[in-house]
């Protein structure tokens, strides 16, 4: 915050024109004045008291440290520190800055997985989500691609309605379902066991229950889930952990779903 005429000579500031370059009140600054913390330095030829160079950049490095939050009486001893020069003052100003834009981006993400809670029908508490859910966190922005792409079908609809409903106990025992499902189906992998066997057809149709907890899901529409699985791979991961999967994997439940739809008739 300075300021010099044409002739590059410096040009002392009234109190007004402080409080205006620096969109504060005039009593603002009188206040700063009172207490101690900022007074004007100068004074015009008629006694008005006037604000240099110097005087700006202490008032620059005030209004920083507020802006920061800190309480008047401890910037006046920040500020007054002799042993602290402007680089020394701006260093800190940065470190505490990028401390808030860290504090802030951990509340812009806490925000985002209230939205997607909110977005996937999860109305638990955050206590309750943590106890159902452990560490598992949906795909960040899945929410939102989810309803972008399904949201004025029947099925997303169903899936709102059905999830909006669920409690606790509800999610606990679709967590617990799919887990064991996971485990059955991993194991048949390892196993050596044919997509089209009983054992993996059988597995097929659990998940399509599954499925038909939150929306009505028929075989065919069950193939065209299962081939999702297959051409974004990404999608897997809401039904079997990344560190649990295997080559192939998706790949093995597309060809067991086909094979029990044929099972079905469809």
């Amino acid at each position: 915050m300075t300021a010099s005429n044409r002739k590059g000579t410096w040009v002392d500031y009234t109190v007004g024109q402080v409080a205006a370059l620096a969109n504060v009140t005039v009593r603002t600054l009188h206040h700063y004045d009172e207490i101690g913390l900022l007074s004007p330095s100068g004074r015009t030829p008629a006694g008005y008291r006037t604000y240099g160079a110097a005087d700006l950049d202490h008032l620059h490095r005030v209004l920083a440290y507020r802006e920061l939050g800190f309480p008047l009486e401890e910037i006046m001893a920040i500020v007054s520190d002799p042993d602290t020069d402007t680089m020394g003052h701006l260093r800190r100003q940065r470190d505490l800055l990028m401390s808030k834009v860290e504090r802030l981006r951990g509340m812009v993400a806490a925000v985002d997985r209230e939205i997607e809670s909110r977005r996937m029908g999860i109305t638990l508490t955050p206590e309750e989500r943590f106890e159902v859910f452990g560490d598992w966190e949906p795909v960040p922005g899945y929410g939102e691609e989810a309803e972008r792409r399904w949201g004025q079908t029947e099925q997303w609809r169903q899936a709102q309605d059905r999830m909006g409903s669920f409690d606790k106990e509800d999610f606990a025992r679709m967590q617990a379902a799919q887990a064991e499902w996971v485990k059955e189906l991993l194991a048949a992998v390892d196993e050596g066991s044919a997509a089209d066997s009983e054992r993996a057809m059988d597995l097929a149709e659990r998940h399509r229950q599954l499925v038909g907890l939150l929306y009505d899901c028929s075989p065919a529409q069950h193939v065209g889930i299962a081939r999702m699985y297959v051409s974004e791979p990404e999608q897997l991961n809401f039904l079997v952990r990344p560190d649990q999967q295997r080559p192939g994997l998706a790949e093995f439940i597309c060809a067991a779903v086909r094979a029990n739809a044929k099972r079905m008739g469809e």
